[in-house]
């Protein structure tokens, strides 16, 4: 076939207005900042890696959240620092954190690039946060946008990536969703619209007043409109973009639905790989995330072909059973996975040729434009698909992890996905590893069952290369992770230094606490400032507690721990609160033949000598008091290096006589003028 092809791009392609308003403030700023200025972008800016490349050759480099905080100390007159926030916004805590930090030093600032659409469902998520509501999101759990808008909300949140998604959720959680005080559900901005359309329809019907807010950017839905009347109307679609890119995986899969012969790049370079057939209607669509002058080259390098034909011929990939292929990811159901592998044929990948692990769901695992290297089982071309197995590579690549970690004695971590005959099977990787009974770590003829599901560590103790066979032991694994906790803990042991351990056992002297695979023990008299207590009194097994190392044999392994601490000792606590002067409650908790002892706090008592009992001559404080009584009494004296305290229950005795024989004669009490009150009310009812 010669001669000139019809291309079409599509008007809504490239730079939405958020994504451009952001690039066109960085462009300026490097244009326009003094050299000395550092530039910064909070995350990539935009998912295209060809513009990213050109900005980092510009000087701009990207940071994490993680970094705010050093590059704000380091922010100088000779070196001021500036980071522009990308569309996709920031967490609440991150934008708080730039705030503070632009605050604190006038050469470190900002700019906030979050697009107007993302901002949209920042404030729709604030105005409704309360942990009574809940938010329902349909999106990508860890993108960016839905990572920021949903840390503005407090209450319950479940996000779902298709109808689907929603339906199990309402499965699941259907009471709460529809008993909460107010149910929400907003959008991803770059989401597909006739998803979005399904889910509104289908929660309408389940949940009673739902708010929904339609917050799927007007580009995007323009965008992807146009991109399905373009690919009805071509015969061959490219769409330029990132895989990485939530818009453009969307836009490849709408593309997909309407034209067969769809692929996606990332710039003109990829053409010759991956244009599978001979068209004459060629349709250019692209994300939000790619520049103009890409998507100009892309159309320029396809109107210049004076061959197509040959062009496309050149592209096409021959497969052979056998081969080891990459392709992208453009559909995922429950039972496979489809791929583009840039050939005349889709790839398809069953279930049972990804995992041997029946719990896996395939929804999760994979997205939309992730990569995967796979081996092709049968290619039919009458049929257009390819059989492939992700399992065969990826065994090859756990053999290779396994071998080389018997030769390195190193460990491995598994799942336990089966109980068998005297043993049970652990995968690791893709690989199926044998681990007798004696190996599993549990006691003998114990129920071998309660391991599956469980990860595991193991060693890798026997390999056989014909059939690729291995076996190993879960309890090497243990004993060689024991010593090597053990060995760091002793080569970083000191006095003073904190733990937080586990109760392992109680003794009549005291209590073994586990460190973390190496036992200290606390003695009774560290455990509580209370005399005369038992371990058991204070800690039970399996508590955890915070300790410290009073002192350590390496040689003999003994560790003597503390556990009580100056916070904590009831004398610290009284003389931090209490002052001579002061009246406090006292209970009665035992009697001498001089005195009584009244408990201020749980573990200080003070002295009421008898002389101090009342204002009359006092005997014995058994005439006058009663064990537990609670009596008001003033601290008249506190002897901290004796640790004794002296209280009087006569101080307020006298000081009360005192004030009533300081009132004038005709002084009448609230009591008396309310007795009295009572006895004339009563008198006129009668």
């Amino acid at each position: 076939m010669s001669g000139k092809i019809e291309i079409k791009v599509a008007e809504n392609a490239g730079f939405c207005f958020g994504v451009g308003r952001a690039a066109e403030m960085v462009e300026r700023e490097i244009e326009t900042a003094p050299s000395s200025q550092r530039i910064f972008t909070l995350g990539r800016l935009i998912h295209n890696n060809t513009y990213n490349s050109r900005l980092k050759a510009k000087g701009v480099e990207v940071i994490s959240a993680d970094d705010i905080e050093s590059l704000a100390k380091e922010a100088c007159e000779n070196s001021p620092v500036k980071i522009f926030v990308r569309a996709h916004g920031m967490t609440a805590e991150t934008e708080q954190l730039l705030i503070e930090c632009s605050k604190e030093n006038k050469y470190f600032s900002f700019v906030d690039c979050t697009c107007s659409y993302v901002k949209k469902i920042h404030n729709i998520v604030s105005r409704y946060s309360s942990e009574d509501n809940v938010l329902l999101v349909l999106g990508s759990e860890h993108h960016p946008e839905v990572v920021g808008f949903c840390s503005r909300f407090k209450g319950t949140i479940y996000i779902f990536s298709d109808l689907q998604g929603l339906q199990d959720t309402v499965s699941m959680y259907g009471d709460k969703i529809c008993s909460a005080k107010c149910t929400i559900i907003v959008a991803q901005t770059t989401q597909n619209l006739g998803e979005w359309e399904k889910a509104k329809k289908f929660l309408k019907k389940v949940c009673t007043n739902p708010i929904i807010f339609d917050t799927i950017c007007s580009v995007t839905e323009k965008r992807q409109l146009e991109a399905t009347v373009l690919a009805r109307q071509s015969d061959f679609m490219i769409v330029i973009g990132s895989r990485e890119s939530s818009n453009s995986a969307k836009l490849y899969s709408i593309c997909k639905a309407e034209c067969d012969d769809t692929i996606m790049i990332e710039s003109a370079s990829e053409l010759k790989l991956d244009i599978p057939f001979t068209h004459r209607k060629v349709g250019i669509a692209a994300g939000a995330s790619t520049p103009r002058d890409i998507i100009q080259e892309v159309e320029k390098t396809m109107s210049e072909a004076e061959n197509f034909a040959e062009l496309l011929e050149d592209s096409l990939k021959t497969l052979n059973t056998g081969d080891i292929v990459t392709g992208y990811v453009t559909a995922i159901n429950e039972g496979e996975i489809q791929l583009d592998i840039g050939a005349k044929v889709t790839g398809i990948i069953k279930f049972d040729q990804i995992t041997d692990d029946p719990s896996v769901k395939l929804s999760e695992m994979f997205k939309i434009g992730d990569e995967v290297k796979a081996f092709v089982i049968r290619v039919n071309d009458a049929d257009g698909f390819a059989t492939l197995s992700k399992k065969r590579v990826d065994a090859d690549q756990s053999w290779t992890q396994i071998a080389e970690a018997k030769e390195n004695d190193e460990i491995l971590e598994g799942t336990v996905i089966d109980v068998v005959k005297s043993g049970v099977i652990v995968l690791v990787g893709s690989m199926r590893v044998f681990v007798h009974e004696s190996q599993t770590g549990l006691p003998k003829d114990a129920d071998m069952s309660v391991l599956k599901g469980q990860r595991v560590k193991l060693k890798i103790t026997d390999m056989k290369e014909h059939g690729k066979k291995a076996k190993g032991s879960i309890r090497a694994a243990a004993r060689a992770e024991k010593r090597r906790l053990e060995k760091e803990f002793w080569s970083n042991i000191e006095e003073g230094k904190k733990y937080r351990g586990q109760v392992k056992s109680l003794t009549s002297f005291g209590a073994f606490v586990d460190l973390g695979g190496v036992d200290g023990m606390v003695h009774v008299s560290e455990l509580s400032w209370k005399r005369n207590c038992k371990p058991s009194d204070i800690v039970s097994v399996g508590d955890e507690i915070d300790v410290y190392v009073k002192s350590f044999d390496p040689e003999k392994k003994k560790i003597s721990l503390g556990y009580k601490s100056e916070e904590t000792n009831p004398w610290y606590i009284f003389t931090h609160n209490y002052a001579v002067g002061d009246i406090v409650q006292a209970k009665i908790v035992s009697m001498m033949p001089f005195g009584a002892f009244g408990e201020i706090i749980e573990g200080v008592d003070g002295l009421i000598h008898n002389s101090q009992i009342s204002m009359t001559r006092v005997a014995k404080p058994s005439d006058v008091l009663e064990i537990g009584q609670i009596v008001d009494a003033k601290i008249i004296d506190i002897d901290t290096e004796k640790q004794k305290v002296n209280l009087s229950i006569r101080a307020l005795l006298e000081e009360a006589q005192a004030a009533a024989d300081a009132m004038p004669e005709d002084y009448r009490s609230d009591e008396e003028i309310e007795r009295e009150a009572s006895e004339s009310e009563e008198k006129s009812e009668n």
